[in-house]
């Protein structure tokens, strides 16, 4: 079930506009129409191929007053390109290198004293760290019903839709059906 996931990156890989785009994103942070011109492709093929390099997060957006940036996750995608050679290996290389201190420094900031989070971090590197921090109390290969993993949520923050959409979407976890599971720890962005 979790081989999907890397079957999806690769297959989703298999395209030279994608390809094409990441290569100018590792250039820098580029706004849509900048992509299509620097391409000589229409805004509306770029929205396709954007949409699904995000799908796999190999690449992220913000926003600056009316305009989307997006830029690429150059960690994430060496890591996920890689994956393939860490099946069964037993490799717990992790695609960012955090340090002990810096994890500690924002679960230091982020959780009262209760273990509750004071809010979810807009960072994207300090989501990451949060959100493994949430998933310490689920177990490797049980799956869970969506109510399971919402209350597990709850412990930590009201807002579980918002969090449970992170944990896939930052593949610390797999949805399929209604069920959740946790990914093996080298699917993890962190």
């Amino acid at each position: 079930m979790q081989l999907n996931r890397l079957v999806n990156f690769h297959k989703t890989m298999g395209d030279t506009t994608r390809i094409r785009i990441i290569s100018l994103l590792k250039e820098g942070p580029l706004h849509g129409q900048a992509i299509a011109g620097k391409l000589g492709l229409t805004a509306p093929t770029i929205s396709h191929h954007i949409a699904k390099l995000r799908e796999i997060a190999v690449i992220y957006e913000r926003r600056e007053k009316n305009t989307i940036y997006f830029y690429l996750d150059q960690k994430k995608l060496e890591f996920l390109a890689q994956a393939i050679l860490r099946i069964g290996s037993g490799d717990e290389m992790k695609p960012f290198q955090f340090e002990d201190e810096e994890k500690y420094k924002v679960l230091n900031n982020f959780l009262q004293e209760n273990g509750k989070l004071k809010n979810i971090p807009a960072q994207h590197k300090k989501k990451l760290i949060i959100l493994e921090h949430l998933i310490k109390g689920l177990e490797n290969g049980k799956t869970y019903s969506e109510r399971e993993i919402n209350e597990h949520i709850k412990q930590y923050h009201e807002d579980f839709a918002t969090l449970r959409r992170e944990l896939i979407m930052n593949q610390f976890m797999f949805r399929q059906d209604g069920q959740y599971e946790l990914n093996p720890k080298e699917m993890w962005p962190i």
